[in-house]
């Protein structure tokens, strides 16, 4: 078992035993550290502990501020950081600042969690909304499957927006902190609220190392997608263009794609335009399980392509899970306008939806999200 499933474990039976105790979970993180957002650490009114959120380096000073909060003390978002130079000496493997939400797990909040572990434990999506500021914070609601557990007791209105867009974000298993105003709603900037999910994030694999795949990438990662580009040419992938994709792998596409097990929400994107690559790449992608397959180039290119496909040997209906000339018909032109088309398209796919105007459409403008209330 991890470490995260031992804490989670732990964190289930601790409320079973009815033991007062505080988490101190990981938030934010800006430059590098040794853990992810969402890494859980477990202090009890005795000193005992479970966890780890930095790997050690501020852990004793957590233990302190745990007593401070398990006292009566106020539930607070702790910042720490450290620079490159001092990293070695305190223990941090890598200079950066952290954000940590100390808070006590109380009779209002066990609910949400028991929740959200025991779905975990069982395999099914789940995810966990903590407030971190105001007089609440730290309170908690879950959102597993079609099911709202817990309140943050602000507003009806914020509880909403947070269970309408926790839907969202577990749904492209994204843990990251959204914003709302002090009445709840989303144009506000006055409460965040960290949201947890136990989902891996939607995967979306770009085929060539081009200006485009950049673009996508840059926009991709931002809406919770681990982005990979995948090229054959080594030189293609040793540039800087592409930080911001979280895997740049030297290739061959359907080498590469034998190896990757993919699914509804998955996403692979064609941006080779050189038949040698993108066709190995589209039909090893065909055999994948992913939801969203997409392909650039003109009209004529995908005619073209649509012909040597079938020729060799493959289905009118493999051909037609296909889009290409992905993206929207927006006018795009350079990469970043082509990225908001391409990943335009694959949002509307993924839910459903035709992409057109919402002038010209009728009915609900997000996706569905009626939760009950448990």
């Amino acid at each position: 078992m991890n470490p995260e499933a031992q804490t989670r474990e732990a964190m289930l039976r601790w409320i079973t035993e009815g033991r007062r105790f505080a988490t101190a979970v990981l938030v934010e993180v800006l430059g590098s550290a040794p853990l992810d957002p969402g890494a859980t650490m477990l202090i009890d009114a005795n000193g005992a502990i479970e966890g780890s959120v930095t790997g050690g380096c501020v852990e004793g000073a957590l233990v302190e501020e745990a007593q401070r909060v398990l006292g009566g003390g106020e539930a607070a978002v702790k910042t720490y950081g450290i620079s490159d130079e001092l990293a070695g000496d305190v223990g941090l493997m890598c200079g950066g600042t952290v954000r940590i939400l100390v808070s006590e797990v109380t009779e209002d909040d066990a609910p949400a969690l028991v929740a959200a572990l025991l779905a975990e434990a069982e395999g099914r999506p789940a995810a966990i909304a903590t407030l971190l500021d105001g007089p609440n914070a730290g309170r908690r609601l879950a959102v597993v499957e079609d099911d709202l557990t817990g309140e943050f007791g602000v507003t009806d209105l914020l509880d909403r927006s947070v269970s309408r867009e926790t839907v969202g974000l577990l749904a492209r298993g994204v843990t990251m902190i959204r914003r709302y105003g002090d009445d709840g709603s989303t144009m506000g900037d006055d409460l965040r609220v960290f949201v947890l999910s136990y989902a891996t994030p939607a995967r979306l694999i770009v085929f060539g190392a081009i200006d485009f795949s950049a673009a996508v990438a840059r926009l991709a990662r931002d809406i919770g997608y681990h982005v990979t580009i995948v090229d054959a040419r080594r030189p293609f992938l040793q540039s800087g263009r592409f930080d911001a994709a979280h895997e740049l792998v030297f290739e061959w596409p359907d080498r590469y794609l034998a190896d990757v097990e993919l699914g509804e929400r998955d996403v692979v994107l064609v941006f080779t335009h050189d038949a040698k690559f993108d066709e190995p790449a589209l039909i090893g992608a065909l055999r994948t399980g992913a939801g969203y397959i997409g392909a650039l180039g003109s009209r004529n290119t995908q005619d073209r392509r649509r012909e040597r496909l079938l020729e060799a040997g493959l289905t009118q209906e493999d051909v037609d899970r296909i889009a290409a000339p992905c993206g929207l018909d927006i006018g795009a032109a350079s990469p970043t306008e082509t990225a908001i088309s391409v990943l335009g398209e694959v949002i509307a796919a993924q839910n459903g939806r035709a992409g057109g105007r919402l002038g010209d459409a009728s009915g609900p403008i997000r996706r569905s999200s009626e939760l009950s209330v448990s």
